[in-house]
């Protein structure tokens, strides 16, 4: 895998990661102006993953309350799937979250969604309950997802290996 850089998303990346969203949501996406939004807003923290060219692979977005972070938007380009691009902007999240003294996160992810599923729960996040008919575009139920304590030694101990791991690949993170 190429090098690929962990940045900062900024109002200039939302042309692309507008095109990303309408990919991976045809049915329904976020606007535009909706980025544009989210960048503006103080509890929020946006990313995205670029390669050697600058072009962007995937990108993530949370709010960050109190001691909670609520994972709003994760997605990867289809194209570069399967290049543990989502463990690796997730990863960013996370490290952030130790760095602002949060200690939970929450997400909703749709029911259907198994491989997104499956990489939360590599990291420990744990399905607490259904949100039912949920989204608006098919009226698919969301689970809710938790972690417990981010600074318990069990979710510190499986995500420094995590990044570990991931730090076996060409990776830099912007600060």
């Amino acid at each position: 895998m190429q090098k690929v850089q962990v940045l900062k998303m900024l109002k200039d990346d939302v042309d692309a990661v507008f095109e990303i969203e309408k990919l991976v949501h045809p049915n329904h996406h976020w606007s535009k102006d909706s980025f544009y939004n989210e960048l503006a807003n103080n509890l929020a923290y946006y990313y995205c993953i670029k390669n050697e060219d600058g072009i962007i692979l995937a990108y993530i977005g949370l709010w960050q309350i109190l001691e909670e972070a609520h994972i709003t938007t994760l997605a990867v380009h289809p194209d570069y799937r399967n290049m543990q691009l989502a463990q690796i902007i997730l990863i960013k999240a996370i490290e952030d979250c130790y760095k602002n003294m949060i200690k939970y996160i929450t997400l909703e992810v749709r029911e259907s969604n198994i491989p997104a599923i499956s990489l939360y729960e590599k990291f420990l996040f744990e399905s607490i309950g259904m949100r039912k008919n949920y989204y608006q575009d098919n009226g698919e139920n969301a689970i809710i997802m938790f972690t417990q304590n981010i600074w318990y030694d069990k979710f510190k101990d499986n995500f420094n290996s995590l990044k570990e791991n991931i730090n076996k690949v060409n990776v830099c993170y912007d600060e």
